[in-house]
């Protein structure tokens, strides 16, 4: 069983029920609904589709909806783009309705004149074209073009460093949430937070909207790096969005600043999703480069919850093939992954009840090399305790809650199972359980597993019951 779950993209390439159903089977346990595209019917529209093809394929799908954010952009050309040369100088108008040439293009953000000030360095589509600021006035600002290039319209500008002042959700934003809620998004991923409060205001807006979707934390500006820890405090996990934080902190930076990222994820029970460019050469080729998979696999031995595809299934060619390629790199780089259980728990203080029947069952598991671990869960407080360290031990989801089961879709090491009964007596759980696992075939005769549940059945942060048992 793969530990390392997969976020797939949605779009054009992978809207066909026939390619959605094949990418699930190939190893989709997540979707992603991009804002930044589309209308809130079309996402809709996908979302049922999804929901429908999971149930028929016996699978829960968690679905992520991702919004647009704050995206700084030019706006258009008189001829769709231009040709940038070294060393001429270039404005940025805030007048926004001024069609766009070799000299100037209009901003759809006029707070830049505010943000930026003599030597700045502002970089647009991705990094790709480099200027440094000569003058700022009311109303422009002037750059010497220092990399140019090809500038198309409506093109991204970040400033290096960070400090642009955009606030993190946007009304557009604001309306997106309220069509998440309105499909029970499972994730909401908030780009450009900057401190706690932007994802405190985009809890309550979902919470307001009639959604309970888990909080995802996009970092890609340089200020919320210091700012990491309060951020991830008020999310329920975290996405190292390598694009626009990249742009933003140098290329050089990302690597150990995805380690830290992932590391800071486990250390503070939240999860994590690596996310950008990870197959980007399979969006026209049918195999990715070795640098690639070795990207994706060092990802997984950094212990991310998650690994996501972007363009590559929304937009590319082989949406199919490059899942199922993605799910083999992330096997094969499982079996390399340390499991120094004694060591990560060594100085581990249990502050509450149900965790400390979590952490003791992967204990137990491990040392007496159980064959499975099977955990009845509300929330999924208790699997989320039990996959923040590396167990050689599968852990396998019950629920009686279905949207349970769909958010534990992204937690690393966890299988979901299916929706179990809470109105059977405890003793009855461990024989349905049992009975379950062996049909499946994850167990068989003389197999020992571990069995976690609450006393009371259904209700959160009851579970206070670790048992083992022989299959016989």
């Amino acid at each position: 069983m793969r530990d390392t779950k997969i976020v797939a993209t949605l779009g054009p390439a992978s809207s066909s029920e026939n390619v959605l159903r094949e990418m699930i089977r190939a190893g989709v346990n997540v979707v992603r609904i991009n804002f930044s595209h589309g209308s809130a019917q079309e996402h809709i529209d996908r979302v049922h589709m999804v929901r429908r093809i999971s149930e028929e394929e016996g699978q829960h799908v968690g679905v992520l909806a991702d919004l647009q954010g704050p995206k700084i952009r030019i706006s258009k050309f008189a001829n769709q783009h231009v040709m940038l040369a070294n060393g001429v100088t270039f404005t940025f108008d805030i007048h926004a309705d001024v069609l766009g040439d070799e000299f100037r293009v209009g901003l759809d953000f006029p707070d830049l004149i505010k943000d930026v000030v003599k030597d700045d360095i502002l970089l647009l589509d991705d990094g790709k074209i480099r200027m440094r600021v000569l003058a700022v006035n009311e109303e422009k600002v002037d750059c010497v073009v220092e990399q140019g290039g090809k500038l198309s319209d409506r093109k991204g500008i970040n400033k290096l460093g960070g400090g642009l002042s955009a606030a993190a959700l946007t009304a557009k934003d604001m309306a997106d949430i309220i069509t998440a809620a309105e499909f029970e998004a499972d994730f909401l991923a908030v780009s450009f937070p900057k401190t706690k409060a932007d994802m405190y205001m985009a809890r309550e807006l979902m919470r307001n909207a009639g959604g309970n979707a888990l909080l995802i934390a996009k970092i890609e500006r340089a200020e919320a790096i210091p700012n990491l820890e309060e951020i991830l405090d008020a999310s329920d996990g975290l996405m190292v969005a390598r694009g626009d934080l990249a742009v933003e902190v140098g290329d050089a930076k990302v690597p150990a600043l995805q380690k830290m990222m992932i590391r800071k994820a486990r250390e503070m029970n939240k999860l994590s999703i690596t996310a950008t460019q990870m197959m980007e050469s399979m969006i026209t080729n049918y195999v990715p480069t070795r640098a690639e998979v070795s990207d994706v696999a060092n990802a997984v031995l950094d212990g991310t919850d998650a690994v996501m595809l972007s363009a590559e299934t929304a937009a590319g060619q082989f949406p199919v093939a490059t899942v199922r390629t993605m799910a083999h790199i992330c096997d094969e780089a499982e079996f390399s992954a340390l499991v120094n259980l004694d060591r990560d728990l060594r100085d581990y203080v249990f502050n509450r009840v149900d965790e400390s029947i979590a952490i003791s069952a992967i204990f137990a598991a491990h040392h007496l090399k159980a064959k499975a671990i099977a955990v009845m869960t509300e929330s999924g407080s208790t699997p989320l305790w039990m996959t923040r360290y590396n167990t050689s031990v599968p852990i396998y989801a019950f629920s009686k809650n279905i949207r349970t089961l769909r958010r534990l879709s992204l937690y690393r090491e966890v299988t979901v199972m299916q929706q179990l009964e809470t109105d059977m007596p405890p003793y009855e759980v461990a024989e349905k359980v049992a009975s379950i696992l062996t049909a499946k075939g994850i167990v068989s005769k003389g197999d020992t597993i571990v069995i976690t549940r609450g006393s009371t059945m259904g209700k959160s942060g009851t579970s206070d019951t670790m048992q083992i048992r022989k299959i016989p």
